[in-house]
């Protein structure tokens, strides 16, 4: 499956997900959900997984977490914020690479329609 493929699956899990509970719940009700619509279709993914950062000689095992990686190669990152922010996207960023992931997908769940708050990265 190509990486536009696999981006619309997640999309459309999230889409469950937003349609069921709405806007205004935490991070980390929308990050469970979405993993248990991704489980039901089958979707492969690894939740809060740990990736190292190589800073000179210091390797930091636990350099951050990625809220949901998806075939081992798209990042999502879930937020519930009143809009996305460029933060946001200098993070999903610098996640996708220092980790070496060539896609990723923002999700904040607190929009009106989720489509509306849904960017996707490619580097």
């Amino acid at each position: 499956m190509g990486d536009s493929g696999l981006t619309e699956r997640v999309i459309g899990a999230g889409i469950a997900v937003h349609r069921e509970l709405g806007p205004g719940l935490l991070e980390s009700v929308y990050e469970e959900c979405l993993c248990y619509e991704l489980l039901r279709n089958g979707i492969e993914f690894a939740r809060q997984l740990p990736v190292a950062v190589r800073y000179r000689e210091v390797l930091l095992e636990n350099g951050f977490r990625l809220d949901v990686l998806v075939h081992g190669s798209l990042v999502v990152e879930v937020k519930a914020g009143e809009r996305n922010l460029p933060l946001h996207t200098a993070q999903i960023l610098t996640y996708m690479r220092l980790g070496g992931f060539r896609v990723g997908l923002l999700m904040n769940f607190n929009s009106v329609k989720l489509a509306d708050g849904v960017r996707r990265f490619a580097i």
